[in-house]
């Protein structure tokens, strides 16, 4: 019986895991080139009042696709979050004002060049900071993975300047405006329309290290989609098309338009309330997608760690050490290494690609199940030993003792923990972002990447965060009172 018991286990354990692995494999339908993107760097990819993706890059993917007949699923995962899925073969190319430089030519390949720009400094607009010597012994905010934040570190030990590196621009910026750093390194054009569109920065020096953006695919794959690309940005050149999208945002009129529709709109809604009910449907979105995280991945991580707990107190050493080097791993790994690993490293091992949903909730099934099968194991060692021998004792068997006597005393035991991990299950899907998930916390760097009121807008969220904790509290709290009563 006992060997049967660590038998199914083993099997329950391993179909967990393997159906959750499953859920990656999806029926393949018509090609449709999927396009990651950073929608956080205007003008060219950023969510406009309406919370659709708009931009340079964007319109001119589109128009590119539509011209040479081709679909395209634009992606808004960040910068960083693009790049490694590309390198993983998670997605098919990457469209984010990604500057062509002879490092990454070594990894991608590019489309012909389709915008030139320089790396600058910006500052504070009552800083006297006008060249790279006066930064020396002080700190500069950069952009993790960019061009402008390659460009910074290479000249750093020249100019003696400290960094401190950021995910997303809205938050580099106001690094500087808040005075935390004395400048950010930025791209030319970016900056000249954040600056135009309200941002209360100056650009301090003369463009330099002048290149240019391209269009990237992983060196020696989706030759085809690059070639599709190229001509169809020649044809977008020679009928206006491609000026008229650069216009759109760059040229002087477009700027003061978006520059007096920004003072409007922060005229009308710099209430909390009118952020809210601006921007209500893109939060409900992000609400909606973190709730189902927590959902689906508490109760992956319950099943996953309730069986292995039960295979902690198994008396089989194997058995045993199966599950401590289990809980082990997982619980150790940091959940940001872990999602990434799901995310971008399994992709690149196995070579099936894994939605970012997916691996989100793989990535709490086996972080939050470790945590879980701790206390679970801890909760049934906690009953006094000396049960377990008078069942057996008894003649009951080994499954059937810890069924009937040693699981109800158990679980009494374990609800606190049960609760407080439920909560930490929540608060957890945040990390999520940096594989590209629209949950709240995603949704809201989009959002203040249009609006920059960051203080108003993470207030709104810390308080829907704290709300659904408080429902998740007393949830949970009615569901120990019912089983301990």
């Amino acid at each position: 019986m006992m060997k049967k018991g660590f038998t199914a286990v083993v099997l329950s354990l391993m179909s967990i895991f393997f159906l959750t692995l499953g859920l990656t494999n999806s029926v393949k339908a018509a090609k449709v080139y999927q396009i990651g993107t950073d929608v956080t760097y205007p003008p060219f990819e950023f969510a406009n009042d309406q919370n659709k993706y708009v931009g340079i890059d964007i319109d001119l993917m589109n128009a590119v696709a539509k011209e040479e007949g081709f679909k395209v699923n634009i992606k808004p995962i960040g910068f960083n979050a693009a790049v490694q899925s590309l390198e993983s073969g998670q997605i098919d190319g990457v469209m984010a004002g990604m500057a062509i430089t002879p490092v990454r030519q070594q990894t991608f390949d590019f489309s012909k060049p389709y915008y030139k720009t320089g790396v600058i400094i910006a500052v504070a607009k009552n800083s006297k900071i006008k060249s790279f010597k006066q930064l020396r012994g002080k700190k500069v905010a950069l952009k993790t993975g960019t061009a402008a934040a390659a460009y910074a570190q290479s000249i750093q030990s020249k100019y003696g300047f400290k960094t401190v590196t950021f995910d997303d621009s809205d938050t580099m910026y106001n690094d500087v405006v808040n005075g935390n750093s004395v400048a950010c390194f930025e791209d030319y054009p970016v900056m000249q329309y954040a600056i135009k569109t309200g941002l209360k920065l100056k650009i301090a020096t003369k463009p330099a290290q002048s290149g240019y953006y391209g269009f990237a695919v992983m060196k020696g794959k989706n030759q085809v989609l690059l070639q599709k690309f190229d001509r169809g940005l020649v044809k977008l050149k020679k009928n206006g098309t491609y000026q008229k999208i650069v216009n759109k945002y760059l040229d002087t009129a477009a700027t003061k338009k978006e520059r007096k529709d920004n003072s409007s709109a922060k005229a009308a809604n710099h209430t909390f309330w009118g952020l809210l009910q601006q921007n209500r449907g893109a939060l409900f979105k992000g609400l909606a997608k973190t709730v189902q995280l927590t959902v689906l991945g508490i109760i992956c991580a319950t099943i996953f760690g309730v069986l292995l707990g039960l295979l902690g107190v198994v008396p089989h050493k194997t058995a045993q050490g199966i599950a401590a080097t289990i809980i082990y791993i997982f619980r150790g790994l940091p959940l940001l290494v872990l999602a990434l690993f799901i995310y971008n490293g399994l992709p690149s091992l196995t070579g099936v690609k894994i939605s970012a949903f997916n691996a989100g909730i793989i990535t709490l099934m086996l972080n939050e199940g470790a945590y879980t099968a701790a206390f679970v194991k801890g909760g049934i060692e906690a009953v006094d030993l000396g049960q377990m021998e008078a069942a057996r004792s008894l003649g009951l068997p080994f499954s059937k003792a810890m069924r009937r006597i040693i699981l109800p005393q158990g679980i009494k035991i374990m609800l606190p923990s049960f609760i407080n991990q439920f909560i930490i299950t929540l608060k957890d899907t945040s990390i999520l972002s940096i594989i590209g998930i629209l949950e709240l916390t995603q949704t809201g760097k989009i959002i203040i990447a249009r609006n920059l009121e960051g203080f108003r807008i993470w207030t709104i969220i810390a308080v829907i965060y704290l709300l659904l904790i408080t429902l998740l509290t007393l949830l949970s709290k009615m569901v120990e009172r019912r089983i301990k009563g």
